[in-house]
């Protein structure tokens, strides 16, 4: 059973992503399963941090991304937003080239809240860092 209250698919994902940061560093949304939102980045100089591997906030960056997409597609977006609130990451192993892949999975999904799990791996299947993301459902502004 899906979670989705709004259907979408990578490409479409990939275009609402244009001229954003996750364009910026590379982020492709690549699917969109019945419980999980999954996406790659490139590991090179524009995501490197000075020492030559995957820079924590590129690691971050494509947490966000996944789980912020994830929880807009939750929710019925003509009334409510979703919005990023905490994030935290545990970088578990340097990676200096290659695709990294970000899915991200809810622990939550509330009416005022949701928190998501977020795992990147690199492109072996190790675990390179795991995220736990918490979005704020907010009602959108209504123009007066």
């Amino acid at each position: 059973m899906s979670i989705w209250r709004t259907e979408a698919t990578p490409e479409q994902l990939r275009e609402l992503a244009r001229h954003t940061l996750a364009e910026h560093i590379g982020i492709q949304v690549t699917d969109v399963g019945p419980d999980y939102l999954r996406a790659t980045m490139p590991v090179n100089p524009h995501t490197h941090q000075p020492m030559g591997v995957l820079h924590g906030g590129a690691s971050v960056a494509l947490a966000e991304t996944v789980g912020s997409l994830a929880a807009n597609l939750c929710v019925d977006q003509s009334k409510y937003v979703c919005l990023g609130q905490e994030i935290n990451a545990n970088h578990l192993r340097p990676v200096s080239s290659g695709i990294v892949t970000g899915t991200a999975r809810p622990f939550h999904i509330g009416q005022r809240s949701q928190v998501w799990h977020i795992e990147i791996r690199d492109e072996s299947d190790k675990l390179v860092c795991v995220s736990r993301l918490t979005m704020a459902v907010v009602e959108r502004q209504r123009n007066a």
